[in-house]
């Protein structure tokens, strides 16, 4: 019999079906991060385009946009049966790009990556939607805490292994390895023992069935302000990512050694990820998410200092601090949301904490030709700090993680 004095990140694992979810989390995760970086690389061997690759990122997440509307695929049925479906038609769509081996082909693979990413919409949605379910709530804060960590521990993995199965095999082999994660994940679903109710056959509009979604989640207290602050450190956190090749250049390194920042950066977030239930549990997800927010400014603006130490301290903070808004947000939609209504507000909330962000890379790499970027990450900073004020004012909502 499980004890109340067991570590809660050590009941998640023991669980069975939340060790299924991480299991599932990691293998379709490295399969996706590793076709990341693979699929502008393999464009640009193609066509020795810059921006063509760049849009690879941009088909990916194009379809985020349409959340509140894809969201209401994962509240018409049952979760596990969709996700067994999506991780299904994922690994067999990603057989297509096997064709892609000259320049005229790369309708095909925009085309894909543009299905992939909606797939991916539906499939978080869904996800989120079957571990509320799944997952004890007073482990929800750990166990989103521990798929972060799996999450950042496979982008410090899947990139160099990405890298050294294109540099051998070329693109179709990244897309081969992507597709056997895919149905690896779906046999991971496949085992899990989830009793779900068959939701009712919906009824009204579908666009106002969509929009469901987002009123709901702008009239509660509670996850508003919560994913309006992630939003708004997300779009933050993608100017100062533009900024990351002048901050290495102003240290006097080669722009490798971006890598090295990426790694402590990671790290950092996997430690998070440990830490996240137990801060959620003793701040609340306000406090937890306007900590984290500090963190972040504080180790943005100090990115300013020409230092290799501070930068390999600032790097690990930011890793620390970016994802506790996030986290705290997840679990708080998971938490405060009616099952019926769960997939279209976890979409909801994925898009306008995410989009930004891509908003934010794009405003940063036009601004970092412009500007000091010493200058923008001290201005960064300081406007981190409105967020995170926001959420530690009175009436902001905050309720504690029990």
């Amino acid at each position: 019999m499980t004890t109340k004095t067991t570590w809660p990140v050590a009941r998640v694992l023991r669980d069975r079906d939340a060790g299924l979810y991480l299991c599932g989390v990691v293998v379709s995760g490295f399969g996706t991060s590793a076709l990341w970086l693979a699929s502008g690389v393999w464009v640009k061997d193609l066509t020795g385009s810059d921006g063509l690759a760049a849009l690879c990122l941009l088909a990916m997440w194009l379809p985020t946009l349409a959340g509140p509307l894809l969201g209401t695929l994962a509240d018409r049925g049952r979760r596990r049966p969709l996700l067994i479906g999506v991780n299904l038609l994922l690994g067999a769509l990603l057989l297509a790009l096997l064709r892609v081996d000259a320049p005229e082909d790369l309708w095909l693979l925009y085309a894909v990556l543009f299905v992939y990413g909606a797939a991916g919409v539906v499939h978080d949605a869904a996800e989120s939607a079957l571990v509320a379910t799944a997952v004890e709530p007073s482990l929800l804060g750990d166990f989103n805490g521990l798929r972060m960590t799996a999450t950042e521990g496979m982008k410090l993995l899947a990139p160099l292994a990405g890298a050294g199965l294109y540099a051998a095999h070329g693109g179709a082999g990244v897309a081969l390895l992507d597709a056997a994660t895919f149905v690896l994940a779906a046999g991971l679903y496949a085992l899990l023992r989830v009793r779900e109710e068959t939701p009712a056959p919906p009824a009204g509009i579908p666009r106002r069935r969509s929009a469901e979604g987002v009123r709901y989640l702008w009239a509660d207290p509670v996850l508003r302000p919560l994913v309006l602050a992630g939003g708004a450190t997300m779009l933050c956190a993608g100017l100062n990512g533009a900024m990351v090749y002048a901050v290495v250049d102003g240290l006097g390194h080669s722009p490798a050694y971006t890598g090295v920042l990426y790694a402590v950066q990671g790290a950092g977030s996997v430690a998070v990820g440990l830490l996240s239930g137990p801060a959620l549990r003793h701040l609340g997800a306000q406090r937890f998410a306007a900590s984290g927010i500090v963190l972040l400014a504080l180790a943005v603006a100090l990115r300013a200092v020409p230092s290799e130490p501070v930068a390999l301290v600032c790097g690990g903070a930011i890793g620390m601090g970016l994802p506790a808004v996030l986290i705290a947000a997840l679990t708080s939609v998971q938490r405060q949301t009616p099952g019926a209504l769960l997939g279209r507000v976890t979409a909801t909330a994925h898009m306008l904490m995410f989009t930004p962000n891509v908003a934010g890379l794009a405003a940063g790499a036009a601004l970092v030709e412009l500007v000091d970027h010493r200058l923008v990450l001290v201005v960064l900073g300081v406007a981190l700090l409105v967020p995170a004020a926001a959420l530690c004012a009175p009436g902001a909502g905050a309720v504690p993680h029990r």
